[in-house]
């Protein structure tokens, strides 16, 4: 009879590009089977996450060619193309995802996400075998040169314009305005601002629209989809981050009504508000998102029309700072953020960040 087995696997670069290793841990009946790890010089995150996969797979196929395996990863990106649900545009993205398939009979192999912690094990496993092989004060120059030899390649990276929607009734007073049933429209400054942007991302000669699908983001994104004559592709992946019951409270009610709430807030962002959302967990998301975005548009310019806290998470996400940075980044209405993605290798480089011109 085949044997049956569960494959985590988990892989992560320090600097994305930068020195990369994976992890893989091999369970039968609850029971470790095997532990591998390995460092494998400069690449990023997506490399390392599938060479993680890989090696699990090869393992298992030298163990029980027949065996049966429920592979569950943290990678959104992999799990989803692996699992067939996103394509593979990048031809080097296909090379990976290829030999995955080949190292085990695919119809043998199952894909499920599971979230960060979850992943623990194989996790610790790529971190050691980082800080094995890594060496501490090479890292900043290998990043820095790999970053400059990816902007001065001939591949064509993706373009994002991440646009902040328009002004609410709720913006100019600073209050909490997430995914909750308040869900305001733009203000007639709002729409005036909409306009204003959808002129200047006309110039750029986007290839597709996406937007949350909150009133605010529906509407901004429907001024740039009449001046570029574009779809609008609703995606909920981009849907702000969600407060819970301070939604349409300002900072100093929440501080008069939940002050112990509110410092948790502010001193962690794994702290989520009562009924919403942590930033840990909105950073999560918008970083599978824009792998999605890297994956389905190698090369293409696209808009995506979305919240002040999905823009700053993903400028968080993109240069690699600490969590508690997005609390020292903020977005105005209908500015323009620009993120660059190679999707080859996964190399993100952040352009821009809230420009507002095309306002004044």
């Amino acid at each position: 009879m085949s044997r049956h087995f569960h494959l985590t696997a988990d892989g992560g670069s320090r600097g994305n590009p930068g020195p990369a290793g994976y992890g893989s841990v091999i369970t039968e009946n609850g029971k470790i089977i095997a532990e591998l790890y390995d460092f494998i010089g400069v690449a990023t995150n997506n490399v390392a996450e599938y060479s993680g996969l890989i090696a699990g797979l090869t393992a298992i196929h030298e163990i029980d060619s027949s065996a049966t395996v429920d592979v569950k990863m943290d990678s959104k990106l992999v799990v989803e193309q692996m699992s067939g649900r996103w394509q593979i545009k990048h031809a080097d993205m296909r090379v990976l995802a290829q030999s995955a398939r080949a190292a085990h009979n695919p119809s043998l192999v199952s894909y499920s996400w599971i979230p960060r912690d979850e992943n623990s094990h194989a996790d610790r496993l790529a971190n050691k075998a980082l800080d094995q092989q890594a060496g501490g004060g090479e890292i900043i120059q290998v990043q820095q040169n790999y970053l400059t030899e990816r902007l001065l390649s001939t591949e064509k990276a993706t373009t994002i314009y991440l646009i902040r929607h328009g002004e609410t009734i709720l913006t100019p007073f600073k209050k909490f305005s997430g995914d909750g049933p308040l869900n305001p429209e733009l203000t007639a400054q709002g729409l005036e601002q909409a306009n204003k942007v959808a002129a200047a991302i006309a110039k750029l000669n986007p290839e597709a629209i996406i937007a949350s699908p909150l009133k605010r983001t529906s509407q901004t994104a429907e001024a740039i989809s009449r001046t570029t004559g574009l779809p609008i592709i609703f995606e909920e992946s981009w849907i702000e981050c969600s407060f819970g019951i301070w939604d349409g409270l300002s900072i100093d009610e929440v501080k008069e009504k939940y002050p112990a709430d509110y410092q948790s807030w502010i001193s962690s962002t794994g702290f989520a508000p009562p009924e919403g959302e942590s930033y840990d967990n909105v950073a999560l998301r918008i970083d599978a998102a824009l792998n999605q975005i890297a994956a389905e548009y190698p090369g293409q310019r696209v808009v995506v029309v979305t919240h002040n806290g999905t823009i700053k998470s993903a400028a968080k996400v993109v240069v690699g700072a600490p969590a508690e940075s997005i609390f020292h980044i903020d977005v105005s209405p209908c500015s323009i953020t620009t993120v660059s993605i190679w999707p080859s290798d996964g190399l993100r480089a952040l352009r821009s960040l809230n420009e507002q011109a095309h306002l004044h």
